[in-house]
């Protein structure tokens, strides 16, 4: 529970912190397809910072406890900003666009995630 509080938070600040840097620091610099690209990887990093705080708060013993299903979806969650915003950002400042192929799997993480959270509410309610 506290890991995945830690790093939703993390990745939250790590949000904020990528979109400011995206907004002053890399418009005019590189093409603007290369900007909305690096504002996506900030918006599905954000979603998914709060997701893992989602997370932290239904392992709670209260709520659903420290179920399987919820320690994957954190995992898979976690791999998939890195994966997926990850390439993007890196793809956004190098322009190389196999990084593009990637990506994809970030975002199979991400549903694979999902699908996890409601394997565990299935279980728990």
């Amino acid at each position: 529970m506290k890991f995945f509080l830690i790093a939703g938070a993390v990745n939250a600040l790590l949000s904020v912190a990528f979109g400011a840097f995206g907004a002053h620091l890399l418009e005019g610099r590189v093409a603007d397809k290369y900007l909305e690209t690096w504002q996506t990887a900030v918006q599905y990093q954000m979603f998914h910072a709060v997701g893992l705080m989602v997370i932290a708060i239904l392992m709670s013993s209260s709520l659903f406890g420290n179920l399987g299903s919820l320690n994957w979806a954190g995992y898979l969650m976690l791999a998939g900003i890195v994966i997926f915003s990850g390439s993007l950002y890196i793809l956004s400042l190098t322009g190389i666009s196999i990084l593009g192929a990637i990506t994809p799997i970030g975002g199979v993480a991400f549903i694979a995630a999902w699908v996890m959270v409601i394997i565990a509410a299935v279980k728990a309610l």
